[in-house]
């Protein structure tokens, strides 16, 4: 397993961190998603043989935030 923070722009809500952990958890792999507005932070653990980190940034984006690690 492996853990990754990737900072998540744009969030405003207790419903848009409802959004992203719901999305990252959805992903082939990913086993926790703890994701923070205060922080604007999500962290995530995954099986690297399941996705990538590439794959979770690109689904916090194609949901309307902007991902970076």
């Amino acid at each position: 397993m492996e853990t990754v923070k990737i900072k998540v722009a744009g969030m405003t809500c207790q419903g848009c961190v409802r959004s992203v952990t719901n999305l990252l958890m959805r992903l082939p792999g990913v086993v926790t998603a703890q994701v923070s507005l205060e922080n604007a932070l999500a962290d995530v653990e995954f099986d690297a043989s399941k996705t990538e980190i590439a794959q979770l940034r690109a689904a916090i984006d194609a949901a309307g935030y902007t991902a970076s690690v």
